[in-house]
């Protein structure tokens, strides 16, 4: 099979969808998908204002045209938003293509947060784009339910996972944890205002706090919180040893539709505290047992008040939080993902087996 991925979010920027979906086209491809994928790195491009990570791409729909048929795709995906989602959508339309796409962004809740603008009309926009895609892929039940409410109702579960070969227990601690206050609380992810962090350095803790991420709030956020404690951003083996180092992982994000450092953390043997909103009741739940209430015992906390939250989650035995973390592999993701694609007259794509599946050569 061939899939065409369609993406204004991709490498080098760092963040959970650019992992989610380069992770998900990297073990497509070990099950045999011949994989396109059309990103911002291969045309001209300028800085999202406010967010100069990411790269908007300026090219026409007639080279975004060539670029798919010629490649021929059985099945289209559009994972983003920005100018190269728009164009891909075009040209699908056009066709009479038929296309999924996936909601890895609270973009209205982003817009108010920074320039005040009211959600409706952010939703308004996202409700045209994603309104003719034949399934609109979602992280988890509740952000379905979200996108249902305001009438993208053709939702297909698309769950995160984490790689548990690399997010483990039993690494050393991170140098940057070495000599800080116990108990340690971390915070991951991109240092900016719609993430919420100066709740997090705000609350009462007895111990140090160590944020791990490079942003536009750094500088200021720096300044504010001169007894906390920042790396910048951190990758693979030494984000998994910050992980390992602390004692708790805050996530105090109101926006994010799911937050794949918490699945992380707890791969990692470290308990997540956040607010019970999308994202922490996703992955904690709201009794601090899992989302289903079934994890072999409290793996985080919950509350109002992120600072008891944070405490509460303390409780956590280590070795419940692994094992929750170890079912969240990628495997499951990637089988939700082949599940939610159909070919371009509008079929299922017929079943791709795992890599244990595949045939062994001798």
């Amino acid at each position: 099979m061939k899939l065409t991925l369609v993406t204004d979010a991709w490498e080098p920027q760092v963040n959970g969808v650019v992992r989610t979906l380069s992770t998900t086209m990297r073990l497509l491809s070990a099950r045999g998908v011949r994989v396109q994928v059309i990103s911002p790195d291969q045309f001209w491009s300028v800085p999202m204002p406010s967010y100069p990570e990411i790269r908007l791409a300026m090219t026409t729909r007639r080279r975004i045209a060539r670029m798919i048929t010629g490649f021929g795709p059985d099945a289209l995906h559009i994972a983003t938003e920005g100018p190269l989602g728009w164009l891909a959508r075009g040209w699908a339309l056009r066709q009479g293509f038929a296309f999924t796409t996936s909601f890895h962004t609270r973009f209205p809740d982003y817009v108010q947060a920074r320039i005040g603008l009211n959600p409706e009309r952010v939703w308004r926009v996202l409700r045209r784009f994603h309104g003719p895609a034949h399934a609109v892929m979602a992280a988890t039940p509740r952000l379905a339910a979200e996108l249902a409410s305001h009438g993208l109702t053709q939702t297909r579960p698309w769950a995160r996972g984490v790689d548990v070969d690399q997010f483990r227990p039993d690494l050393p601690p991170h140098p940057a944890a070495a000599g800080l206050k116990r108990p340690l609380a971390l915070h991951v992810g991109r240092v900016a205002v719609e993430k919420n962090i100066e709740a997090f350095l705000a609350a009462p803790w007895p111990g140090d706090k160590l944020v791990v991420g490079d942003g536009p709030a750094l500088d200021g956020l720096q300044k504010k919180f001169p007894n906390a404690h920042f790396t910048g951003a951190l990758h693979g083996a030494a984000l998994a040893s910050a992980y390992a180092a602390a004692d708790v992982l805050a996530f105090p994000s109101r926006t994010d539709t799911f937050g794949l450092v918490m699945i992380e953390a707890l791969a990692c043997g470290t308990p997540v505290a956040g607010y019970p909103v999308p994202g922490p009741l996703d992955v904690v739940g709201a009794d601090g047992f899992g989302p289903d209430g079934r994890a072999p015992g409290r793996i985080g906390a919950v509350a109002h008040d992120l600072a008891d939250a944070m405490h509460r989650a303390l409780a956590a035995r280590r070795a419940d939080c692994v094992a929750q973390g170890r079912r969240m592999g990628w495997d499951r993701a990637v089988d939700q993902f082949l599940a939610a694609l159909v070919t371009g007259d509008g079929r299922a794509v017929p079943p791709m087996p795992s890599p244990l599946e595949l045939p062994q050569v001798a």
